[in-house]
């Protein structure tokens, strides 16, 4: 992972460098934030470090105008909850109190930067398709990567990336469906300065960034046609001209690409090049869905119950046999994505030994999300038979907690403590939750017709503005 530490952190710098490069991560320091963003146009980076008095709010619209999409972490002096509230409240993700302590810059690294990509998997479809991947990662073959959303298929790639000759290289990943069609092709290719509107400065692209290392090209198939031709070339030539640019430029990467769609269908209908699809599938990978892979839904719920509870500083719990049972029993449409949601809603909701099955909630028909309609039948265990398993006790505790309350105000109280742990971020909340930002931006306004206390964004305490 790559830092960017800007600033002189007020003397800390050495040690947060130090910490940080332990870590694994490899570090640069600006001295300000024009400096930062010269290094950021040449170089790219994954993670900006930005000590607190370099005045944050002024510096993310800057970031914002040139297209970096870069999570930025806070830094400073003293742990008062308002500077942190600030720092947030002007777009940092998190806030680190100098001087920097190592467990808690790996936990940012991990949580802000999303670098956490664990493969876990137990289940034998699994095992095989991660023999393949470790079989053709030492290649210098493209490789696509297809499955439902949420299976896990920028994990994947990390693997086959961690598994080649380049793994001590760069891993660019680009989303091709999140970046709007007119930005794409600046985004992969770079542009030089006056290029367009708004090109104020030269700025590399992703390739230059993925140079030596590893290139993904995430959810494919939804560039268009007249920018395939694009890549098609820089594929074949490893070379790419920058927008407004006048001379080629020598690239050496490796490319991955990921689709949630069927390529061959979309060839068939003139929506994807066929020569660009041969020249990507050169190994097919596929990840195949969580219900396809029952062993896999109680490793990674123990991975990820396991994960949240130290991201959220409360008691590490076992999964009742109960819940695991329950979860196994879940279709799961979102797949991991879904699950991961669903572990970190459990986790804040666990009340008693155990992580019980009155602490999982899933969606139900309607989208909302409820308690399993099962939660009390047999054959998820009772009386002695559960208490032997070690699960009886911890759901009879946590509904004993839940009688008397609806399941709308279950929600409530779920919505309301996740938006207080997310001081009250709704982007960050929607995505613990597992629902969208309008959904939840919807219950905060009837919470609020209501009269009930909804968290101000940069602020854990209550306010009733929405």
């Amino acid at each position: 992972m790559r830092l960017l530490i800007v600033g002189t952190l007020d003397g800390q710098l050495g040690a947060a460098s130090k910490m940080a490069m332990d870590r694994g991560a490899k570090v640069t320091h600006a001295p300000d934030a024009d400096s930062a963003l010269a290094i950021l146009r040449n170089r790219g980076a994954d993670l900006l470090m930005i000590e607190i008095s370099l005045d944050i709010p002024s510096i993310i619209p800057k970031l914002r105008a040139e297209h970096f999409s870069i999570p930025v972490v806070a830094c400073g002096i003293g742990t008062d909850p308002k500077i942190a509230a600030a720092a947030i409240r002007g777009g940092a993700k998190e806030y680190i109190p100098l001087p920097p302590d190592a467990e808690l810059i790996a936990a940012v690294l991990e949580a802000v930067a999303e670098d956490n990509h664990s493969f876990i998997y137990r289940d034998a479809v699994m095992k095989e398709v991660a023999t393949l991947a470790e079989r053709i990662a030492p290649s210098e073959a493209s490789v696509l990567i297809t499955g439902e959303s949420g299976t896990g298929k920028e994990v994947m790639a990390r693997f086959v990336h961690q598994k080649s000759h380049r793994a001590n290289k760069p891993f660019v990943a680009v989303n091709c469906a999140a970046i709007p069609e007119n930005l794409l092709e600046s985004e992969l290719f770079g542009h030089e300065k006056g290029a367009f509107t708004g090109a104020i400065a030269r700025r590399i692209g992703k390739f230059e960034e993925a140079d030596g290392g590893t290139l993904l090209l995430d959810e494919i198939s939804e560039m268009d046609v007249r920018l395939q031709a694009k890549l098609l070339r820089a594929i074949q030539e490893r070379q790419i001209d920058r927008v407004g640019g006048s001379k080629l430029v020598n690239v050496d990467i490796r490319i991955i690409a990921t689709s949630n769609r069927n390529l061959q269908q979309d060839v068939k209908e003139g929506k994807f090049r066929e020569d660009l699809f041969f020249r990507l599938n050169v190994f097919n990978l596929r990840v195949p869905p969580l219900r396809e892979r029952p062993a896999d839904i109680a490793a990674l719920s123990v991975y990820f119950a396991e994960k949240y509870a130290d991201i959220n500083q409360v008691e590490n719990r076992p999964l009742s046999p109960q819940a695991v049972a329950v979860l196994k029993a879940h279709a799961w449409p979102g797949n991991v994505r879904e699950l991961e949601n669903a572990m970190h809603r459990s986790v804040l909701l666990a009340n008693g030994p155990d992580i019980s099955v009155a602490a999982i909630m899933l969606p139900d028909a309607s989208g909302n999300l409820a308690m399993p309609s099962s939660m009390s039948d047999t054959s998820y265990g009772s009386g002695t038979e559960a208490g032997t398993a070690g699960g009886g006790c911890a759901d009879e505790d946590a509904q004993v907690a839940l009688v008397g309350k609806t399941v709308a105000e279950v929600e409530r109280e779920l919505i309301i403590d996740t938006l207080k742990h997310c001081l009250g971020n709704r982007t960050h909340a929607a995505n613990i939750l597992g629902i969208s930002i309008r959904t939840l931006r919807n219950k905060l306004n009837l919470y609020n017709s209501e009269g009930v206390p909804v968290p101000q964004p940069g602020d854990g305490g209550a306010r009733v503005a929405v």
